[in-house]
């Protein structure tokens, strides 16, 4: 489809040379299929391993192999690129495909005697999903129809992490890349102090968030207009109902199954603006995001499979931007791989350091002003690294 030539004659033609690659990102969460499927077959537990070796290291592969895409839309064709229904149905028909995957990996570990490794890689292949669940989740959330916002809800409810638009949308949008954010990680901390601030004042700034919202309306917290409770509830719903079809049995799965694929959640929000940090030119007055506040990446593979989540500096800039039309910019932070890479990196806190720590330097020169740092080891990394202060930037909250 000729884009620009639909809204002024005299542009430039542009054709999406990725429009119909999307379509096969509908595939990537039905890997979920193939240990199961093989395991059935040959009853061998080890072919459960197989989807894991594929985001685990096929991917981060295929990013390497195929490398970057740096083609950009020209901005006369993103309404018409933004408008394209095409677009939109691929993400509508990934919900019901997700949903199936979820319920189908929890028949399957409630109907088959598993040994403890391929429990724990069931675990590990129905957190994936959960985690596309999430990713979906993030882009239909940030739109403006009724449609896509209800339908972000029901994605998210699988996992139990309903709270997420709230949060993501209200909360983490506004306080990016600041100390006060917890969903923005520092320098110095490693993936595993970061969870632990992370989740739980996740869902604490969403919760006060909605109920500020609700009250400032008159409206009774604890209702069904509360958008924290709606997915929630349908979230109890579909436990309840696999719970009553496959037995008590199946709950520990869901829970573990569902912890892990919201800490993909986390592990993107660490890598996506680790120790960037905005200007605070008064007292919780900070500057406005700009592009060189996240961390991009424009590998092929891993972007085609996450509807360009990874072209993180654009999204924040224009949140409301949709995934095809969301640009690469030249001399911003770019990570050396995509995320699939990236958060194997983060379970080895010394080689994420190794990786990234000097990226992150050149990025600010060195100036301990312009890091967020982590408070408890900021003498230590100032020392170590030999940073100095440019007093560019007040000091934010430390806890």
């Amino acid at each position: 489809m000729n884009y620009s030539a639909s809204l002024d004659p005299s542009a430039e033609p542009y054709r999406d040379r990725k429009r119909y690659a999307w379509i096969f990102s509908l595939l990537v969460p039905c890997t979920v299929l193939i240990g199961p499927g093989l395991m059935i077959t040959t009853g061998d537990a080890r072919a459960l391993w197989i989807p894991v070796t594929f985001f685990y290291l096929v991917m981060p592969l295929m990013d390497w192999i195929l490398g970057e895409d740096l083609s950009n839309p020209p901005e006369s064709a993103v309404p018409a690129l933004d408008a394209d229904m095409y677009y939109r149905w691929i993400t509508f028909l990934l919900v019901p495909i997700l949903w199936a995957a979820f319920i189908f990996s929890s028949w399957f570990v409630a109907h088959h005697v598993l040994p403890a490794h391929g429990m724990l890689a069931m675990v590990l292949i129905t957190g994936t999903v959960g985690g596309f669940c999430i990713n979906l989740g993030h882009e239909l959330g940030h739109k403006n129809t009724p449609l896509e916002r209800w339908l972000a809800k029901v994605i998210l409810a699988p996992t139990a992490y309903g709270h997420f638009s709230v949060e993501h949308n209200r909360g983490h949008h506004r306080d990016v890349a600041t100390p006060i954010d917890p969903a923005s990680s520092r320098m110095g901390e490693s993936i595993y102090g970061f969870v632990r601030r992370e989740m739980p004042g996740a869902l604490r700034r969403a919760w006060t968030l909605e109920a500020d919202r609700l009250r400032r309306n008159g409206i009774a917290v604890w209702s069904l207009n509360n958008e924290i409770l709606q997915p929630a509830l349908l979230t109890l719903i579909l436990w309840t109902m696999l719970t009553a079809w496959l037995g008590p049995g199946i709950l520990p799965f869901l829970i573990i199954a569902s912890f892990w694929s919201n800490f993909q959640l986390t592990l993107a929000n660490y890598v996506e603006h680790y120790g960037l940090l905005r200007a605070q030119h008064a007292p919780g007055k900070y500057e406005t995001c700009q592009p060189h506040h996240s961390w991009n990446s424009n590998h092929i593979f891993s972007n085609w499979a996450l509807f360009h989540l990874q072209r993180h500096s654009d999204h924040h800039a224009h949140p409301l931007r949709r995934y095809q039309a969301l640009r690469h910019f030249d001399r911003l932070p770019r990570l050396p791989s995509g995320y699939f890479g990236m958060f194997t990196l983060t379970y080895f806190p010394p080689l994420w350091r190794h990786v990234m720590d000097e990226r992150l330097l050149a990025v600010v020169g060195r100036d301990a002003s312009k890091i967020n740092l982590d408070p408890g080891k900021r003498a230590d990394l100032v020392r170590r690294y030999r940073l100095h202060d440019s007093g560019a930037t007040v000091v934010g909250d430390t806890h």
